[in-house]
């Protein structure tokens, strides 16, 4: 009896433990540690199987079709209603002290080396990611990607690397479309409820943003597109449980996505003001 009382103690221990914090944290980062080390892997292999024959052309335009092209309208909108919202704020906060002039130098650095890359590629990002993770989250949960497997494919050659290639493609072309609608959107604010003249704006905002300006931007999305690709991929290729799987897979690829992505701009602005010290 003594021997067993003494026993049901530890019985409860390990359970205990499971339970604890410090347990929650040590399962959370060893979740983290091998999803990012399965992501990387991903990478490896994807960049490796570009440049394996058979090529997937014509895979890859219908991505950049579906990526890209019918993610204009939501990026359209995200940059134009920005334009309108930051040159309202600044032209409103500037007047106070008589610097409305620099409305458009401001606005124009801020859209060209952060605003348009950056904001595109979190709200893009998420839609393609989703569309990704959703499509061949389908195709795991149905045993398609098994069945592609069985007959000799490659998975990483047939589905991965045609998004990889198409969404490195079309993130810099959306980013300069939402930097365009955005300029465009701030001029017409700033002329009709401010009275700064459109042409005024524009002569500063480009006296201001000069070509290094513009490149550190446009230098970050391509890595925005990459992370895109291969993260939705990725929680594609791991999705377990049925239609209910899927969306569940869906949710935590969009913030992870999200986060990637403002993690890796944090680090790529750094990168830029190393390789253009001047900016």
């Amino acid at each position: 009896m003594a021997r067993d009382a003494r026993s049901k103690p530890e019985a409860k221990a390990p359970l205990s433990e499971r339970h604890s914090p410090r347990a929650s944290l040590r399962i959370r980062a060893e979740a983290f540690f091998i999803h990012f080390g399965q992501v990387g892997r991903m990478t490896a292999d994807a960049f490796a199987a570009i440049f394996q024959r058979p090529f997937e052309l014509r895979e890859t335009l219908y991505q950049m079709e579906a990526l890209g092209v019918r993610s204009l309208g939501i990026a359209s909108v995200v940059a134009l209603f920005t334009g309108l919202v930051m040159a309202t704020q600044f032209a409103y906060g500037l007047q106070k002290f008589g610097g409305m002039e620099y409305t458009g130098r401001i606005v124009g650095l801020s859209f060209a080396r952060e605003l348009a890359p950056s904001l595109t590629a979190v709200v893009v990002g998420g839609r393609i990611g989703s569309g990704i993770t959703a499509e061949i989250g389908s195709m795991a949960v149905t045993e398609q990607i098994d069945a592609i497997r069985a007959l000799g494919a490659d998975p990483i050659k047939k589905l991965v690397v045609p998004r990889l290639i198409a969404s490195i493609i079309i993130m810099p072309i959306l980013a300069c479309f939402a930097l365009v609608l955005g300029f465009a959107g701030a001029m017409y604010i700033t002329d009709a409820e401010f009275g700064l003249p459109a042409g005024f704006f524009l002569q500063t905002a480009l006296e201001s943003v000069r070509f290094a300006d513009f490149f550190s931007g446009l230098f970050k999305t391509p890595f925005f597109g990459a992370i895109t690709a291969l993260v939705g991929c990725h929680y594609g290729f791991t999705t377990r449980g049925g239609t209910q799987g899927v969306g569940d897979a869906t949710t935590r690829s969009v913030v992870a996505i999200s986060i990637a992505i403002l993690i890796s701009d944090f680090v790529l602005t750094k990168v830029t003001m190393v390789i253009w010290p001047q900016v």
